[in-house]
Parts: structure tokens; C-alpha cells; sequence
């Protein structure tokens, strides 16, 4: 299992692009059985970044497991990821994708709201 936040995916992949390793890299990458990415959606991605990111989908599609999580539906990444690969994106993922919706006050909220009453 390799784990990172999408910001951090988003510097992993341009740094081996940069380098002209990121075919390398995505080959790799097939070594973990589980990738995850946190906190899509938190921060808006460039065309740029949008494109690392499909390469990386694409790339893990039907060849390892992939989580992803985020603040937005699928049917909403039109507003993070630039650009017309979000579509394509959504339908590899949703492909074999067991979508888990959690709703309510995250764990954090909850600690910190029952800290402060006492």
C-alpha cells in the first residue's frame, strides 16, 4: 500500500515527468497492491496536473487497486481537475468502483467538539 495525499501525488508524478522517468514510475507504481489518494478536491488542479493523474488512473486500470478520496462526487471533479480527462477519469474509476458516502461531522470535528464541552 503506498498512501498520499493528491498534492502530493500531484509533485511525485511531475517530478519523474520532469526527469522523463514517469512511464518508470507508473511501472513501479504496479509493485503496491493499494494506492491511495487523499484530499482530492481540496485544492483546484491545473491541465497540467489533471493530465498526470489520468496517466496515473489510466495506467492503474484493471491492474491494481486504487482508492481515492475527496470532498466532491465523482459527478463534480469537473470542478477540480481541468480540462476534458475528468470524464474519462470518473468512468475508469467507476468501472469496478465501490463508492463509499460518509456523511456528518468527521472524526476530528467530533473529538475536538467533545473536548471543548468538558
Amino acid at each position: 500500500m503506498l498512501f498520499a495525499t493528491a498534492g502530493e501525488w500531484a509533485a511525485r508524478l511531475a517530478a519523474a515527468q520532469s526527469d522523463g522517468r514517469l512511464v518508470e514510475e507508473l511501472r513501479r507504481l504496479d509493485g503496491y497492491a493499494l494506492l491511495i489518494v487523499d484530499e482530492v478536491g481540496y485544492l483546484p488542479l491545473g491541465d497540467d496536473t489533471t493530465q498526470l493523474f489520468f496517466r496515473l488512473v489510466a495506467h492503474r486500470y484493471e491492474r491494481g487497486s486504487l482508492i481515492v478520496t475527496g470532498d466532491r462526487p465523482p459527478a463534480r471533479w469537473d470542478e477540480v481537475f481541468g480540462g476534458p480527462a475528468a470524464p474519462a477519469m470518473v468512468d475508469r474509476l467507476a468501472h469496478h468502483a465501490e463508492i463509499v458516502r460518509l456523511e456528518g461531522d468527521s472524526y476530528r470535528m467530533r473529538r475536538a467538539t467533545s473536548e471543548w464541552a468538558g
